[in-house]
Order: structure tokens, then C-alpha cells, then sequence
């Protein structure tokens, strides 16, 4: 027997170098706040034996491209992995233990499980936080090659890549610099922010405060003070009628990013929590 997968501690996890955060550990840790039993030995196994069954395969081929392809067609062509078109924002789409039992996801998941395995086979694929959807990028002699995880890896022509980053820049196309700062690698813990962040999103949307609120939290574990999570938390301290966690949270929001577009807005809400706490106090 191997040594079994131990996951991080969350108080742990902040001081930790971005590129020191485990990656599959932490997207199963936070998959456990939404299934306790989650067996982690379980998928660590799985992702090792998706990669065995290519190293033979990956072992022949030189160039890196034809070593993505290989993985690609493995994962989503012979194991099924897919994105779920049809119910986007299906928390479990988020949540890695799911991605694996059903071999659905959305952008950033399936980057994961591609990333997972392209690591273990000694292949340097890395995430990028690009806006809209998640993608994956590799090396390659003349530069990048980005992938479109959601879309059985597809590749994405540099033409495309100014279309999907367009709406997301004003309407501006962006030129090469330009895109090339949006395609630098995204590091684990930006990725594990957006799964969070994905989630939260979802939970607000749902009204499932209780869920927004432990998202908006787990964000904070990896990055503290980090002002949206602790605007998001405390408004859904609010909805929950936790009013002390939602001032606390709301006027760090406020001290952090007082020039922010709904400061005036966050401050009408703390000013009407001030009021109802000294209205209690007489």
C-alpha cells in the first residue's frame, strides 16, 4: 500500500507560498465541507490510474502537443470527462469528488483532473485564470498551446483567444502583450480561489446563504483580507441573521476598499446594522 493522501489543514493553507498549495488535496478539502465521508484515497488512486494507463503511451511520443493530445483523447474521449453544458451551474460541477464519480464539470474542475494527470506523466501544463472560461496552456517550441478543458480540451487559435477576452475587456481586442498577460499560468491557490469563488456564486444565486457564507470563508482561509470574500461573507452573515460577523466583515470591506463602487451602498447597510445593535444596547 502507498501512503494515503493527506489533506491541508485550512488554517494552514495562508501561509503557505502559492505555488506550495496542493492543488488535488485542497480541491478535495474543500470538496469535504460538502461531503464529510469523501475518501481522498479514493481519487488520488483514480488520477494515478488514468496516468498509468497512458505512461507507456507518453513514454514513446516526444513533443509535447502530441503527448496532450494523447491525454486529452484518454480523458475525454475513452473515460467520458466532459463539460456539463446542460446544468452549468450545478454545484457539483465545483466539487472535484463529484467530477470524478460522474466524469462531468465545468472549466475549472476538468483543468484540474487534465492538470492532475499531465503533471504525474512529467507533462507542464499549467491553469489560466482567463476571463469567462477557464483554459490550460503548454509550452511548446514556438510558444503556447491553450486548451479549452470544458470542450474536450480543444485547442484555441490566437484569433479566438482576442474574441473570448473581448467582451471581458470593454469590447477592446487585446493585442499580444496583452494577451499574453492574460494567459500567464494561473498559480494553485488563484485556481482554488475561483472554485470558491464559482461556488459562492452559485450558492448566492440559490439563496443557500448558510453555503455562500462557508465559500466566501474558505476564500478568506487562502487568502486573508481578501476584500470581495469578506464583502460576500458578510452579506451572507446578513441574510443569515448573523448581524455581529456581518458588521465585523462589512467594515473590514469597507477600511480595505473604501473607494470600491458599492462602498456607498456597504455603508448604508453598516450604518443601519450600527443603528439596530445601539437600538438594542438602550
Amino acid at each position: 500500500m502507498g501512503d494515503r493522501l493527506t489533506l491541508p489543514e485550512w488554517n494552514a493553507l495562508a501561509s503557505q507560498a502559492d505555488d506550495t498549495v496542493p492543488l488535488l488535496e485542497t480541491a478535495l478539502l474543500i470538496a469535504r465541507d460538502e461531503y464529510p465521508d469523501l475518501d481522498a484515497d479514493l481519487y488520488d488512486t483514480l488520477v494515478q490510474s488514468h496516468a498509468e494507463h497512458l505512461r507507456h503511451e507518453i513514454g514513446t511520443i516526444e513533443p509535447w502537443p502530441l503527448k496532450m493530445a494523447a491525454i486529452n483523447r484518454h480523458l475525454f474521449d475513452e473515460l467520458g470527462y466532459t463539460g456539463n453544458h446542460d446544468e452549468y451551474y450545478d454545484p457539483r460541477n465545483s466539487y472535484l469528488n463529484q467530477v470524478f464519480e460522474r466524469r462531468l464539470g465545468n472549466p475549472v474542475s476538468l483543468a484540474m483532473v487534465q492538470m492532475e494527470v499531465a503533471h504525474r506523466l512529467g507533462v507542464p501544463l499549467d491553469g489560466v485564470s482567463f476571463p469567462g472560461h477557464f483554459l490550460v496552456r503548454l509550452p511548446v517550441d514556438d510558444g503556447l498551446l491553450v486548451m479549452d478543458p470544458f470542450n474536450g480540451g480543444r485547442p484555441l487559435g490566437v484569433d479566438e483567444l482576442r474574441e473570448r477576452a473581448k467582451p471581458h475587456l470593454g469590447g477592446d481586442v487585446p493585442d499580444d502583450a496583452a494577451l499574453l498577460h492574460i494567459l500567464n499560468p494561473a498559480s494553485p491557490r488563484a485556481i482554488l480561489v475561483r472554485t470558491l469563488r464559482n461556488l459562492h456564486g452559485v450558492y448566492a444565486e440559490r439563496e443557500e446563504w448558510d453555503r455562500a457564507a462557508r465559500s466566501a470563508d474558505r476564500v478568506l482561509k487562502l487568502t486573508p483580507d481578501q476584500p470581495d470574500a469578506l464583502r460576500d461573507r458578510g452579506l451572507a452573515y446578513l441574510k443569515m441573521d448573523y448581524k455581529a460577523g456581518a458588521q465585523r466583515d462589512l467594515a473590514r470591506y469597507l477600511h480595505l476598499s473604501p473607494e470600491a463602487n458599492d462602498a456607498p451602498a456597504m455603508r448604508e447597510q453598516l450604518v443601519e446594522l450600527n443603528a439596530v445593535r445601539t437600538s438594542r444596547m438602550h
